[in-house]
């Protein structure tokens, strides 16, 4: 009976050890690199080519340094009609320069001319002026109530300056006076500006919409 009790008391005390052992964390063992030491390790093209694209890619990310843009060539082109235009633009130059920014200004244009009698100082004047004309067959006029031009007598609005002279002569016919201004209004252009390392010009008016009515001008570097 005693010596079955010991051989339990050792069988579970083996147990015990050998569960205790099986449970610690295995080391492991250095993977050994395949091949002969010594030996250059092999590279495979693929990785030396993602080695040489991620390089490429930290110097193209590089800032361009004082030296660098005091070298640069900049220009601009428009103007373009509208900031759709300007943003088509940007998209089709980009891949042609080193840098490029869009640009707003405001430009004067001719909206018409005007064909007019002179403000008088009275409403009855002009009400007199206008009744000279209409007993001399004109009827193409009208005198203005209020605003900075009130008791002027307008004789007609002319998108084409050579109408608008031949009204003006036809008053003047008549011994008036008449005057003829251009009509104008300031309106918003957008351009597109850009810096480049090479002093040849791009060729960048096959890539944009409408390039024929578009111009290249030298501008300050940014």
């Amino acid at each position: 009976m005693f010596i079955r009790l010991l051989f339990l008391l050792l069988l579970v005390l083996n147990l015990g050890v050998a569960g205790w052992i099986f449970a610690l964390p295995q080391a492991r063992a250095p993977a050994a690199e395949a091949g002969d030491g010594g030996v250059p390790r092999l590279e495979l093209l693929s990785e030396r080519d993602r080695d040489i694209e991620a390089s490429s890619a930290e110097l193209a990310a590089a800032p361009d340094t004082a030296a660098d843009i005091g070298s640069d060539t900049c220009k601009s082109i428009g103007p373009f009609a509208t900031q759709a235009d300007q943003r088509a633009a940007i998209t089709a130059v980009t891949p042609l320069v080193n840098r490029i920014r869009p640009r707003e200004t405001r430009a004067t244009q001719a909206r018409g001319w005007w064909v007019y009698l002179p403000a008088f100082p009275t409403r009855e004047r002009a009400l007199t002026a206008a009744r000279a004309l209409s007993a001399k067959g004109m009827r193409d006029y009208y005198i203005v109530t209020a605003g900075d031009q009130q008791n002027t007598i307008s004789l007609g609005l002319f998108r084409d300056q050579l109408n608008a002279e031949r009204r003006r002569a036809e008053i003047t016919a008549l011994g008036l006076k008449p005057q003829m201004t251009a009509r104008t209004e300031e309106m918003p252009q957008y351009w597109i500006d850009y810096a480049t390392r090479d002093e040849l010009p791009i060729a960048w008016r096959p890539r944009i919409d409408g390039a024929p009515e578009l111009r290249e001008e030298p501008i300050d570097c940014f």
